[in-house]
């Protein structure tokens, strides 16, 4: 393969990024010397504008773009891609489930965190998911009524939305209700979710949804209607967010929550009170980049670490080729995945030392283990870390991806899930319910020391979600990205930002890189597309490859190069990157 590579060398001034945090809160400031890069900032005068919108599915896509074409700001576009998303890519996402969401301001530089992860109800205790005095199986937690929390997607759009909206909230609904109401073509990926081995599309509520009027289950090609859903999208046009919290659909919830097997403790008065977070982004400088994430409970401070852990590893940079490089690039995963795990949860609720973690000291020292680490590594003490018992959360896949920008270069970039596919199998109103709850470790310590994800009373579980946006030392917006993946979605987004950052690759071609997830014990990859050499030097390294048993990438993203939106869309699923700048 050949790639051209770019390099541009620029001089560094300060970082002045309204609301964009470091860890120990103020604003980010850039290194004395020039950095060297592979990809290019934005010309004085040519703003990163769209309209630009990258999801998981084309009829999504084509709901934000025309949003965007009369007008509508990026934030309200993620409104209406949200809402085919939760009818077209139900396994995904959808009206019962939370994200996290970056937006870009582009008149003021202003970054802000939205968070609407789900929260625990207030009946939850440490031992949410014990029974008999030991966990319970993984499956039997996950269909369960106690896995799904309060959900926080629409609560968390509907702020977005006041803050950052041009058109009317409730003229934001009106494709997802048409697609509902007339029907909408079953794709081959949600008919691979249907007639997969996922035993929440076995659910009563599921086969009544999923099966054709003839007994048979819905196959790829057939035109698929929901009814309910469209009377659910009307009303959250015409009543606003309230129909939910505190409405008929919150009672719906927690009514359907109340059922057998296990029912859960989620109530309506739960739900009502939910509230979704405006957090100050978590910012770091990377190559000739700013890169900002959401703060805990999002795992965005781990993907910081490792990229500051790969800017003093000199093999991440010799190219998508070197054997070398993708050694590096599994080993600094090992040493992420070991901090994360053991340190970040709800920062609401427990100490998250983010400043240790990213303190310049610790990361060296982090980054210099990692040329002979030939193993899982060990946690290590960062600054301000507490003693924490070891993590026992299983996080398995159910999440989408998207990135928005609109005519005036405001942007979103939004991670949004229902945590398994088609949540925990739970219908109402048309749309599945969450099994967020399943995020908590089940364990809630070792030794005496309580583990950072334990469950409590209306905490937010910790999420790998990790919605990025990418400025340029001045803080003008040149990239986004994100994508879903459970547990490897931190690998996923790291492999894409070296191809597209340290590589100087397209963002296509970033994206369609293959997958290495190296998490402890576990090694997961896309075996076929790896070539012999790097294989064989990652087995020498201790990463024997297997094929990978999470959740595949989703990658979807773009760089702005050239005065145009340099995009991708992860060829594993159904996504498009379109683009039409003016």
């Amino acid at each position: 393969m050949h790639f051209i590579r770019r390099r541009l060398a620029v001089l560094l001034i300060p970082i002045v990024i309204a609301g964009c945090q470091t860890a120990g809160g103020g604003a980010p400031t850039a290194a004395e010397t020039p950095v060297q890069g592979q990809a290019t900032t934005p010309e004085a005068g040519t703003p990163a504008r769209g309209p630009f919108v990258a999801a998981a599915n084309p009829l999504a896509v084509e709901a934000g773009m025309k949003v965007l074409r009369r007008g509508g700001s990026a934030v309200d576009a993620a409104v209406a891609v949200q809402a085919v998303l939760g009818l077209v890519e139900p396994q995904s996402s959808g009206l019962g489930g939370g994200a996290f969401l970056m937006s870009y301001e582009a008149a003021t530089g202003q970054v802000t965190a939205y968070d609407g992860r789900e929260t625990a109800p207030a009946s939850a205790t440490p031992e949410l998911f014990y029974e008999d005095g030991k966990p319970l199986a993984f499956i039997d937690a996950l269909l369960s009524g106690r896995s799904t929390g309060a959900p926080g997607a629409v609560a968390m759009l509907a702020m977005a939305q006041k803050d950052h909206g041009r058109l009317e909230w409730r003229d934001l609904f009106g494709e997802a209700e048409r697609l509902a109401r007339d029907g909408f073509v079953v794709s081959p990926r949600l008919a691979g979710m249907i007639n997969g081995p996922a035993p929440q599309a076995r659910t009563r509520w599921a086969k009544a949804y999923f099966t054709r009027p003839d007994g048979e289950p819905y196959r790829a090609g057939d035109v698929m209607r929901n009814p309910a859903y469209a009377r659910t999208v009307a009303a959250l046009a015409n009543e606003g967010p309230g129909v939910l919290y505190g409405g008929r659909i919150g009672r719906e919830i927690s009514q359907t929550v109340a059922e057998a097997p296990r029912p859960g403790g989620l109530t309506e008065t739960d739900i009502a009170a939910y509230r979704p977070l405006r957090r100050d982004a978590l910012c770091r400088p990377y190559r000739i980049y700013v890169v900002c994430v959401p703060p805990p409970p999002s795992s965005g401070v781990a993907l910081l670490q490792f990229l500051a852990m790969a800017e003093q590893t000199p093999d991440i940079r010799k190219g998508p080729d070197s054997p070398a490089a993708w050694v590096a690039f599994g080993r600094l995963q090992r040493l992420m995945y070991a901090d994360r795990d053991r340190y970040v949860g709800d920062a609401d609720f427990v100490g998250v030392p983010i400043a240790g973690l990213l303190d310049p000291d610790y990361v060296a020292a982090r980054a210099a283990l990692a040329p002979t680490l030939n193993g899982p590594a060990t946690p290590g003490a960062p600054t301000g870390s507490p003693p924490r018992g070891a993590d026992r959360t299983a996080e398995p896949g159910g999440t989408s991806h998207m990135v928005v920008v609109d005519a005036e270069g405001n942007a979103v970039s939004m991670t949004t899930t229902v945590e398994s596919i088609f949540g925990n199998g739970r219908m109402v109103e048309g749309f599945f319910l969450n099994n967020q709850l399943t995020d908590f470790s089940f364990t809630p310590s070792e030794d005496g020391h309580p583990a950072a994800n334990a469950v409590a009373a209306g905490k937010r579980p910790r999420s790998s979600m990790t919605p990025v946006l990418i400025l340029d030392r001045q803080g003008r917006l040149v990239g986004a990205i994100g994508s879903p993946g459970g547990s490897s979605i931190l690998a996923y987004v790291a492999k894409a930002l070296i191809g597209v950052i340290d590589w100087g690759l397209p963002m296509q071609e970033a994206v369609a890189l293959p997958n290495l997830v190296v998490r402890g014990e576990m090694v997961g990859a896309d075996t076929a597309l790896i070539a012999p050499d790097i294989r064989d030097a990652l087995g020498a390294a201790g990463m024997s490859l297997r094929p990978n048993a999470t959740e595949t990438s989703g990658l979807h993203g773009a760089m702005w190069r050239d005065g145009r939106w340099d995009g991708g869309a992860d060829p594993r699923r159904e996504g498009v990157a379109v683009s039409e700048v003016r």
